[in-house]
């Protein structure tokens, strides 16, 4: 930070900042703890020396102090992954059924939307395909903030719904499906290196979003990857340039994504061992007839309060998550 030409390059300049802030405030927490601990040993020799019961009282009170920060230390062991501190592109997308699916993928949207905002994230839509009818056919968003990968990585895979239809008019129980995929946003360019030969871009109108301008002009930005087949597009900006600029990073990430599930697949292949396809498995249940259910088939976790997870409530999954499988959950 000290070099000459350090705020040269803007962006670059800020991430170096943003780490090192980052690293400021570990540790200042590593101090405050060191603090708490000497603060209790010299309360322990006190209490030792006079038996006075203030003393006890005092150490009681530091012991449950220390605890709940080393249990926030802990939840911060959780994220060891190398992108769990970025921010996270979430895609999802309705499965079979139509209106009902498309529907759901509305409700979930909303669920993480909720969620994001309690935690302070900002949401930003990147790409948006209404449903025919009602609700949306696919939606891809970034969520801005620090380890919004870490924790929604949790969320990858397939959820499902099983509810009365409100699309239904006789009345009868639907079951419906979305997926949800999510890579951390790849920014830094040497990470992933494109050649522009392999790339087709298309220009299309954009389709709007929940009522808002749908401009008249081509500016949204649909980019093929030759070689892995990947599409990507962008309709967020009013811009071409940075509608292009916007489905280039989408890009990054889904390749840098791609090179490291083929590297665990290739790992183990060697080792022998069979591997679940996570984009397949059925990871949680919303049950909301004929009683309230939410429970996650990966973790055991569960609750009747269905309303309050639709809300953003859903921590208690997340976190049972990151515990059982820690950074193995990518």
């Amino acid at each position: 930070m000290a070099a000459p030409d350090f705020w040269s390059n803007q962006e670059k300049a800020g991430k170096v900042m943003q780490e090192a802030a980052q690293l400021r405030e570990d540790l200042e927490f590593y101090r405050r703890l060191a603090e708490q601990l000497e603060e209790l040993e010299v309360t322990l020799e006190l209490y030792e020396d006079s038996g006075d019961q203030e003393f006890a009282r005092e150490l009681d009170e530091g012991i449950a102090s220390l605890k709940r920060e080393l249990q926030k230390w802990e939840e911060e062991t959780l994220f060891s992954g190398p992108y769990d501190h970025r921010n996270a592109i979430i895609s999802l997308h309705a499965g079979a059924g139509g209106t009902e699916a498309q529907d759901w993928v509305e409700m979930l949207f909303r669920m993480y939307s909720r969620w994001a905002q309690e935690h302070g994230y900002k949401v930003e839509i990147l790409d948006y395909l209404p449903g025919e009818e009602a609700g949306i056919k696919s939606i891809t968003a970034l969520i801005s903030g620090r380890k919004a990968y870490g924790y929604l990585k949790a969320e990858k895979g397939v959820h499902r719904l099983v509810r009365i239809s409100p699309f239904d008019a006789s009345g009868r129980r639907h079951t419906s499906f979305a997926s949800v995929d999510v890579i951390p946003e790849i920014e830094e360019e040497s990470e992933v290196e494109i050649d522009p030969d392999d790339l087709r871009i298309d220009t299309f109108r954009a389709s709007g979003h929940g009522g808002q301008h749908v401009n008249k002009t081509d500016s949204a930005v649909r980019i093929t990857h030759i070689p892995t087949g990947i599409v990507v597009q962008c309709q967020s900006e009013r811009s071409q340039h940075a509608n292009k600029l916007r489905a280039m990073k989408v890009l990054k990430s889904r390749l840098s994504e791609l090179k490291r599930r083929e590297k665990e697949e290739e790992i183990a292949r060697l080792r022998g061992e069979q591997r679940e396809i996570a984009w397949g498995n059925q990871i949680r249940s919303y049950v909301f007839e004929p009683y309230t259910l939410v429970k996650d088939h990966r973790t055991g976790v569960e609750t009747g309060n269905v309303q309050a997870v639709m809300d953003g409530e859903i921590d208690e999954f997340i976190e049972a998550y990151l515990r059982q499988f820690g950074s193995r959950g990518h």
